[in-house]
């Protein structure tokens, strides 16, 4: 017989050997005992929670020839059939490869056939959201009024996408996310049948990695035993699955809280030679400043040797809760961020820089600027700029706002010269001065709507003036008229809002609009002379063309 895996060896053959699950398998072996069996059921569930595994006992419970308790014996010549697959009378169906209405057209046809050997004919119908539109229609009537001879199991990770008309018809279950207490007692369970040595933190770092799938923990588990040593401690779960070693995250958190840019990078370098993965070490990071905000403030904490813990409470004890959390939320926006891009490394290390730091450089100043900055620094501390420099060519824009360390030496310098060009840049571009008087700071108002991309506003603005009404109020006069397009635009609200904020910034009180097209020279604009004067504000070519 060839190499079974773990998680198809110890698939559990009775509702008593599922893990988590108690208030369903509860309720299904009731209702085999009140033999009150739905003729429809559907499944929910994460991936690995034990939906398929529920779903073939419930078959075989239901068809045994010796039920005991609403369970199968396993033992009759039904049961063993349908282990071994050759119980032509359950059908396992995968909707992912068979989402077709003729595959759902042949069980409609099959149904009307009285099963060969057992009581019930039984369709398991497995991720059934991926069935087509069609599918689910060719399906709906059967699932409504089934024979009685006939039961369908449904199962999904995704019940949303199903049709209501589908949901409707079924019972439905939903399968919890297993605990980790309960992925430990069954790989106790697993490693003792199997000779396997495993430790107790080994055992916990695997339950943690599953994320709630007793499947993903079996799968695990077996790595871990693929090079013939039946000996598995944390050490040789965190080589194999990629998770940098505990000394490794305390030193970049501790640097990272000391702002010591240069060991923080340097620490960083060391598990990336290491070949580790960078979401690995990012998902670490983030958990270990988890718990040591938990530590701070429960003084307890869990999975952490009595030495991890020592350095643990040092940490604690330097760093503010306040710092800690926008710590966490920090680092999930760099996660973020690192999903859409091609350069992770680069992201990951130019944020390590920006949280090493206490200043950071103008949001509004340049890219090319802010990328010569990011380079030079990562230059200085022996990092390849190549791919960074690559991403800002292509067009890829980093978002993130580098900083300096001003607790290192070496950068000390560096933000001494820029500090006086930074301060001053800021000052030019966030202080704006407008005149008192609306006739003369709205010409000023409309060039900058010019300036800032807002050509649409511009256009429709040209040549018109303003005066203040009342002391709440300013009047937008039209002296050329105002177009139909043009009135659509400057009356949605979003425009109205713009203009009347940025006549209030420049009179320093708040202040309301006002539109005044009766001024003067009634002639209305043409559709042509508003394009035309779009053109000549834009140098762009125009000529008509009748």
């Amino acid at each position: 017989m060839g190499y079974t895996a773990l998680y198809r060896k110890f698939r559990p053959l009775n509702f008593s050997e599922m893990v988590g699950q108690e208030h369903i398998t509860r309720t299904l072996k009731n209702q085999i005992i009140a033999n009150r069996v739905g003729h429809a059921y559907l499944f929910n569930g994460g991936r690995g929670t034990g939906k398929t595994s529920a779903a073939k006992i419930l078959a075989r419970a239901i068809n045994c020839l010796n039920p005991k308790d609403g369970e199968p014996c396993n033992e009759c010549e039904i049961c063993k059939g349908a282990i071994s697959g050759s119980l032509t009378d359950i059908v396992e169906m995968d909707a992912a490869s068979n989402n077709s209405v003729e595959d759902i057209r042949s069980i409609r046809e099959e149904v009307n056939f009285l099963p060969t050997k057992a009581k019930y004919r039984v369709y398991i119908i497995d991720e059934v959201h991926m069935l087509s539109t069609g599918a689910f229609n060719a399906l709906l009537k059967t699932l409504e009024e089934p024979p009685e001879h006939v039961k369908f199991i449904l199962a999904t990770t995704e019940p949303q996408k199903l049709p209501a008309t589908i949901l409707s018809r079924c019972q439905r279950f939903d399968f919890k996310r297993i605990s980790n207490t309960d992925i430990i007692k069954r790989l106790e369970i697993v490693c003792k049948e199997s000779n396997i040595e495993i430790t107790k933190e080994a055992l916990n770092i695997i339950a943690t990695l599953s994320e709630g799938a007793m499947r993903d923990a079996l799968s695990i588990l077996e790595r871990c035993i693929q090079d013939g040593e039946n000996k598995i401690d944390e050490d040789k779960i965190k080589d194999l699955v990629g998770i940098p070693k505990m000394v490794f995250i305390h030193e970049i958190v501790d640097s990272i809280i000391k702002y010591d840019v240069d060991n923080a990078l340097m620490t960083v370098n060391k598990v990336l030679e290491d070949g580790k993965d960078i979401s690995n070490l990012l998902w670490e990071i983030i958990k270990y400043i988890k718990d040591i905000l938990l530590y701070k403030a429960t003084n307890k904490v869990e999975l952490y040797s009595e030495e991890e813990q020592k350095k643990l409470k040092e940490i604690s004890e330097e760093v503010e809760k306040e710092r800690l959390i926008n710590l966490v939320y920090e680092f999930s926006e760099l996660e973020n961020e690192m999903k859409f891009s091609t350069q992770k490394n680069i992201i990951f290390q130019a944020g390590i820089i920006k949280l090493c730091s206490k200043l950071t450089v103008n949001n509004n100043e340049d890219l090319e600027q802010r990328v010569s900055k990011i380079e030079k620094y990562l230059r200085n501390n022996s990092v390849n700029t190549n791919n960074y420099r690559q991403q800002v060519d292509t067009g890829v824009k980093s978002e993130v706002k580098i900083a300096y360390n001003t607790n290192t030496n070496n950068t000390n310098n560096m933000i001494k010269n820029q500090n006086n060009s930074t301060v001053n840049k800021e000052t030019k571009n966030t202080m704006k001065t407008y005149s008192s008087k609306a006739e003369e700071y709205w010409p000023q108002i409309v060039r900058e709507l010019k300036q800032n991309g807002k050509i649409v506003l511009y256009t429709n603005l040209i040549n018109t003036r303003a005066r203040e009404i009342n002391d709440m109020t300013v009047g937008i006069e039209f002296p050329n008229g105002l177009t139909s397009f043009g009135k659509t635009v400057l009356e949605k609200q979003e425009n109205i809002k713009e203009l009347s904020n940025l006549v209030s910034m420049a009179s320093g009180k708040p202040m309301n609009i006002k539109y005044i097209t009766n001024v003067g020279n009634s002639r209305q604009v043409t559709e042509e002379q508003n394009i035309k004067n779009l053109a000549k504000e834009s140098d762009i070519p125009f000529n008509v063309i009748e």
